[in-house]
């Protein structure tokens, strides 16, 4: 019999409101010290390269267009962290252990070969999103650098998401810790000490990533309860995989249509000049900082909802629901309010004393960030559907209401009117619609789930959803 690390947070019993702040404030300085390493490659290329303006208009163009390389088969740990709160829910551990040693090599395949692809393609996809040529002779090599450590990314994304599923939140924090630190060291070595600019900062990440997957594999492999990582059970059970892939691709599928809508709107700013783009890639890296505080509550809803869906309890989920949009919202506005407020300053780390890319970043605040609380209440409301098993459902909202209605936007409203302003505008909007609709569509799906009985296991299929009813 396995023993499990759920016994830490148990989901499925008792009050939820102290258990979900226990559970997501850890999980929310795990993902800030994961945004330090980009924020710290911004900080040491803006304040420290030669030219700290290319170096740091050379590093925000990457962000967008690494994102969406990856987010697909990213999304597959979603799928993982799934069927690992749904089964431990049920008390399914055999399954949870197939399921574990079915998602680290598929982290590890498609870790290599999205990082491939990177390398090799990183000039031409550079080139496809209008980055200046005075820009991309730095961006160039730090995407390839930045590439080098995307399979441990993968592989520690993957660990993660499990471990958060069961109930651990506090292991991934500490090992994110030690390696944004070394982070910091190699930054500030490779851009102070050796002179190397933006590649320095990719090299330095890539290092980190490493370090990072390291700890938490070797944590997984020493771990007795039903995590435990054994080298000789690493296979493909053909039936997880499938699981995984179901929930999984539709996830990616998302996440790619957020980054697409995003490299849209920099390949947009981009046209701008690179003071624009340096100034917007600031203010994009502090409200990167407001994400992923409210992103916290997406994964904590995910893994709330997937354990009691598990435990066929579905009479808490409302509950889970309404605790963490409201936590969400407060959070959000709370830190907008306070990131704008002391937006100069914060911009100042990033551009010192350049005022016209302190400027730009402010116009981008104004608008984004301090409407940044309603990507939160997407984020809940996308996190409740998919821990109760659907994926495809969330995949076709966001489309519709981010990536396509921020598209239309752009060659719509924004052609007529080319401003900074009009142009950010698209984000509150596409926000407040998609997360309406989620919420809409979570509430019908689980009412047809409850008529249903909510039996467990039954992941959600193409049929169940059409029964049933992300910046």
């Amino acid at each position: 019999m396995f023993k499990t690390s759920v016994r830490k947070i148990d989901m499925t019993e008792g009050p939820l409101l102290g258990k979900i702040l226990v559970y997501a404030l850890p999980l929310m300085l795990t993902g800030t010290l994961q945004l330090l390493y980009n924020a710290t490659d911004m900080v040491v290329v803006g304040r420290f390269a030669k030219d700290g303006e290319t170096a740091l208009a050379a590093v925000g163009s990457c962000g967008a267009l690494i994102n969406l390389t990856i987010q697909l088969f990213m999304g597959l740990s979603v799928g993982a962290g799934v069927l690992v709160a749904q089964n431990i829910g049920a008390k399914n551990y055999e399954d949870v252990k197939k399921t574990l040693h079915t998602a680290i090599p598929t982290a590890a395949f498609f870790g290599t070969i999205v990082s491939v692809f990177g390398f090799f393609a990183a000039e031409s996809l550079l080139r496809l999103t209008g980055v200046e040529e005075s820009v991309l002779s730095e961006a160039v090599p730090y995407m390839k650098a930045y590439m080098l450590g995307i399979p441990a990314s993968m592989v520690y994304n993957y660990c993660a998401s499990m471990l958060r599923s069961a109930g651990d939140t506090t292991h991934p924090l500490l090992f994110l810790s030690i390696s944004g630190i070394v982070n910091v060291v190699l930054n500030i070595a490779m851009v102070v000490g050796f002179g190397l600019g933006a590649i320095g900062v990719g090299i330095a990440t890539a290092i980190a990533t490493w370090l990072s997957m390291i700890l938490i594999v070797g944590f997984m492999l020493g771990e007795e309860g039903v995590l435990h990582l054994d080298p000789k059970q690493l296979k493909i059970h053909p039936d997880k995989l499938k699981k995984i892939i179901r929930i999984g691709i539709p996830a990616g599928l998302q996440g790619c249509i957020f980054s697409l809508s995003n490299v849209v709107v920099q390949s947009t700013v981009n046209s701008f000049g690179k003071t624009v783009v340096a100034g917007n890639a600031a203010g994009q890296n502090i409200d990167g900082f407001l994400y992923i505080a409210m992103n916290s509550f997406y994964h904590t809803t995910l893994a709330f909802v997937g354990q009691n869906v598990g435990a066929n309890k579905l009479h808490r989920i409302k509950k889970i629901v309404l605790y963490c949009s409201l936590l969400v919202a407060a959070c959000g506005a709370t830190m907008g309010a306070l990131a704008f407020t002391f937006g100069p300053q914060l911009l100042g780390l990033y551009a010192p004393g350049n005022d016209a890319a302190i400027a730009a970043g402010m116009t981008r605040m104004s608008i984004v960030t301090v409407t940044y609380f309603m990507c939160g209440l997407m984020e809940v409301g996308c996190g409740a559907m998919r821990g109760m098993g659907s994926s495809f459902i969330p995949m076709m909202i966001s489309f519709v209401g981010s990536c396509a209605l921020r598209i239309v936007w752009i060659f719509t409203v924004f052609r007529t009117y080319p401003t900074m302003n009009v142009l950010y505008f698209a984000y509150p909007l596409s926000w407040a619609t998609t997360a309406t609709v989620f919420f809409i569509a979570g509430a019908i799906m689980l009412h047809h789930k409850k008529k249903r009985g909510g039996t467990y296991p039954k992941i959600m299929t193409s049929d169940h959803l059409k029964a049933g009813c992300r910046s």
